[in-house]
């Protein structure tokens, strides 16, 4: 939001402020939600536990879920917003009230009652949050502070605390299209009352800079996967690998999405359905050839397997591979034994995709969800690859030795 240069509530009393609080806990877990799975969001520090004036780098309109996102929620912070821009329209308004706990607060005169109208609410602990420059900047410099900010602070006798807020700037550029990045917030020592302008903007330009200074370490592993996951490559390979596996190829899909949708998560989605048309595609195939007398190679199957899904199409007919995602026997298994059954193509078409959409999709989306959220340690890349790679010879093996 383009920040007021400086706030209208009052102080929350008995059941209005458990309301005030209750909403402010609900706007930091979804604009937490919507910042993890647009990159993440990380802070660093605390406000004090009195009420306080909180001031911030302005370079996106990001800026304003960020803070709300990582500022404390008992403070039931308001954000003094441009009242020409963000209360302009109804629409508008409403976002901005009901979203951000947005005040308006006028650039073109009358912005200090705006803003004095919150001494009160200062006083019985809430939290004041104001962009001091007035406006956003997209060259990542912090601009001169106007003095409504401090004013404030003063009156009301609380702190000051400055803010230094990084990757917004690349998450939603201003006049641009947001993006994945990841945002982090520094929240640093409370300056007193009496603070100048000068000095609260250089606490804040200091957090910025090391804020924006810090790099989240990566695993060089990591981003080769991800390059291959996120080009025109990625769907084929997926695809190809469970198409490869519906026919011989001993190691599931699963361990490929297992690899590649942690490390490009946004791309889980679209291999997950990749792999699923690979293995539906590939168990067609391995339905007609097996229907034609040909035995192809299936490493890692055992012939206890092999009569258990004999037994269960003879039972149950095509629908018999909705065991499949939970028994641990291979899909192709299944595809060739079907097709020495005589299973229909339609029936068997139907069915699989049922049962490995059911597993696949979820298996993939379930991947890509944990990369999103196990980001900031991506630099653990390596170390998950040996863990995955070790259950799953673990599993495996367990599974192969469970039906011999």
């Amino acid at each position: 939001m383009d920040g007021a240069r400086g706030g209208g509530v009052t102080a929350p009393v008995g059941a209005g402020a458990r309301r005030s609080y209750l909403c402010a806990a609900l706007r930091r877990a979804l604009w937490w939600v919507v910042l993890t799975l647009t990159g993440g969001v990380e802070r660093r520090g605390r406000l004090p536990r009195t009420g306080c004036v909180v001031v911030a780098n302005h370079s996106s309109h990001a800026d304003t879920a960020a803070l709300l996102a990582a500022l404390d929620a008992r403070h039931a912070p308001a954000i003094g917003a441009a009242a020409d821009y963000w209360f302009a329209s109804p629409w508008r308004r409403r976002i901005c009230r009901r979203l951000a706990a947005g005040f308006p607060v006028r650039r073109t005169g009358g912005g200090m009652g705006d803003l004095l109208a919150h001494v009160d609410a200062l006083r019985a602990g809430r939290a004041v949050v104001l962009f001091p420059e007035g406006t956003r900047r997209p060259d990542g410099e912090v601009g001169s502070f106007h003095r409504g900010a401090l004013v404030l602070a003063e009156r009301a006798g609380v702190p000051v605390v400055p803010v230094g807020i990084a990757g917004t700037d690349r998450l939603l550029p201003k006049h641009g299209r947001l993006r994945s990045a990841v945002v982090r917030v520094r929240i640093g020592e409370p300056l007193p009352p009496t603070a100048t302008p000068q000095e609260a903007r250089d606490a804040v330009a200091a957090l910025h800079a090391r804020t924006r200074a810090e790099t989240l370490r990566d695993s060089a592993a990591r981003r080769r996967v991800a390059a291959v996951a996120s080009s025109r490559l990625g769907p084929p390979l997926a695809f190809a690998w469970a198409f490869a596996e519906a026919l011989s190829w001993p190691l599931m899909p699963e361990l490929l999405l297992g690899i590649a949708c942690v490390a490009a998560p946004r791309r889980a989605l679209t291999l997950s359905l990749s792999a699923l048309a690979g293995s539906v595609v590939g168990g067609l195939l391995a339905l007609h050839l097996a229907a034609g007398g040909l035995h192809l190679p299936a490493p890692l199957t055992t012939d206890r397997m092999r009569a258990e899904v004999r037994a269960e199409l003879s039972a149950e007919g095509a629908a018999a591979v909705r065991h499949q995602p939970w028994n641990g026997i291979p899909f192709k298994v299944y595809g060739a034994e079907a097709g020495r059954s005589g299973t229909g193509t339609a029936q068997w078409l139907a069915e699989a995709s049922r049962a490995r959409g059911a597993r696949t999709v979820s298996v993939g989306l379930a991947f890509g969800a944990f990369g999103l959220l196990m980001r900031r340690y991506r630099r653990f890349y390596g170390v998950y690859l040996v863990l995955l790679g070790g259950g799953f010879t673990l599993g495996l093996s367990l599974i192969v030795a469970g039906w011999r």
